[in-house]
């Protein structure tokens, strides 16, 4: 349709106006159906936002979200929450009774009535908490024959450069390492709570002596994980001197190694690794991790159902990405009811399951798929089939890479509070001493003891030995 120009509109007859009116409504209403239809297209081609659940979206971002929504959601436990209470402790450190000298009623004397019951209430509270200070009084002496300064000699832990005790020192690592306080903050806390008076460069030299401190030990970590049958990794970025580094984590079951460096290439893996060769390697689909040295390697399967679980929420219902999600659960499932405290499955039903599994995920590898975020998914699958189901096979090696993820998690809250580390010797520093509390964790053991035994002899048992 060719339009007239404006100023040729007064020249046109009635007829003429009337017949471009109406061939311009006509123009309009077609466009108003096409502009309808595009919306009804873009609508449906409008992806969910990622989640936690559908991506590797960490779920404090759903958290954010969450807060927009007006929704009210109930506070407090659950419904058919069963009420905890405190145990009372069988040897309190002091009792103090309320017994029953008279009737209410009548007044009459009841201090030789044996009680009916005895309703027992504990009060649980911290002693007034005050810095013990030892001090050393070195001898020197002028051997009057030759002269020669003589000095004593100080008990192991009374050195001359010790100015705090490794309880104290543990506790300032504690508070940096594992609490994420600044030194601030740190400072005001020894200063309230326990009644030390500390500079924050004082603090800051105890963090840097844990650091030395935690190099060899952190060392020892290293070999033993490298030398492990199966690893887990995974990494994480992180600000060194503001620039960008990368931490990473290596796991096995005899520890967690940390190590924070400039790179987040292959040759970090194989820095760490050196000659050792391990039998399956766990991690993510990064190309790094994938050239690990190892026999085998495991792929996460939790990415992987995330990623499954994006292309539902994208399409809807999808009838290959919800079979390829069966079956990987399907698989963890077993895993666990054949390696459970009391098996489930004979070894022979096991194996024959196993076999059913592998023969379905085959044919969901040949079946056509519709999608092209669940043919890339599928064409993944098949470049990595031999990755996808290796823990059967080897009942240490778990289908997730969740454990390497949840020991960064620490290290993700401390960058977000600190926003990264002034200098080289400080992320070295922490990822030693993350390297120890992480294998403290892993044994069971309490890393505020785990601390104290790091910083060096104690010093207490000088305070119980002395004579009053």
């Amino acid at each position: 349709m060719s339009l007239p120009a404006p100023e040729q509109l007064e020249s046109l007859s009635r007829a003429e106006l009337l017949g471009l009116v109406r061939e311009l409504v006509l123009l309009v209403t077609q466009q108003q159906a096409e502009i309808a239809q595009l919306k009804t297209e873009l609508a449906q081609l409008k992806q969910p936002p990622p989640t936690s659940r559908n991506s590797s979206q960490p779920p404090a971002r759903d958290q954010k979200a969450q807060l927009t929504k007006s929704a009210k959601k109930k506070h407090g436990p659950p419904f058919g929450h069963t009420r905890n209470l405190r145990p009372l402790l069988d040897q309190p450190d002091r009792v103090i009774p309320a017994p029953v000298s008279s009737c209410q009623t009548c007044q009459a004397n009841l201090q030789d009535v044996a009680p009916a019951h005895v309703q027992r209430r504990q009060i649980t509270e911290l002693p007034v908490v005050k810095p013990l200070v030892i001090e050393t009084q070195q001898h020197e002496v002028i051997c009057p024959h030759c002269q020669t300064l003589n000095l004593g000699v100080l008990p192991a832990g009374l050195e001359a450069e010790r100015h705090f005790g490794p309880r104290l020192e543990a506790t300032v690592v504690y508070l940096k390492q594992q609490q994420h306080l600044s030194y601030e903050r740190l400072v005001q806390v020894l200063e309230e709570l326990y009644g030390v008076s500390l500079s924050e460069g004082g603090a800051s030299s105890i963090v840097e002596r844990a650091s030395r401190l935690a190099q060899p030990v952190a060392a020892q970590i290293k070999e033993q994980v490298r030398r492990s049958p199966y690893i887990q990794s995974d990494e994480t970025s992180a600000r060194v001197a503001g620039d960008n580094w990368w931490q990473w984590v290596f796991r096995s079951a005899a520890g967690v190694y940390h190590t924070i460096v400039p790179r987040r290439n292959a040759q970090v893996i194989a820095d760490f690794m050196g000659e050792a060769v391990a039998e399956v390697w766990n991690c993510d689909c990064f190309s790094a991790q994938l050239k690990a040295p190892a026999e085998l390697c495991q792929l996460c399967l939790a990415h992987q159902l995330r990623d499954l679980q994006r292309v539902l929420d994208e399409a809807g219902q999808h009838a290959w990405a919800a079979a390829a999600q069966k079956l990987f659960r399907a698989a963890i499932h077993l895993k666990n009811r054949f390696t459970a405290a009391q098996p489930e499955l004979t070894w022979t039903g096991y194996w024959r399951r196993v076999t059913e599994l592998e023969n379905q995920l085959d044919r969901l590898l040949a079946a056509e798929v519709a999608g092209a975020r669940a043919r890339g998914l599928q064409q993944r699958f098949l470049l990595h089939r031999e990755k996808l189901l290796v823990f059967l096979y080897y009942p240490d090696v778990p289908p997730t890479n969740n454990a390497s993820e949840q020991a960064l998690r620490p290290s993700v809250i401390h960058r977000k509070v600190t926003n990264g580390f002034r200098s080289e010797w400080g992320a070295q520093g922490y990822a030693a001493l993350q390297s120890i509390i992480a294998t403290a964790k892993l044994k069971g053991q309490a890393v505020f003891t785990t601390l104290v035994e790091l910083m060096g002899v104690p010093v207490l048992p000088y305070l119980q030995s002395a004579t009053p």
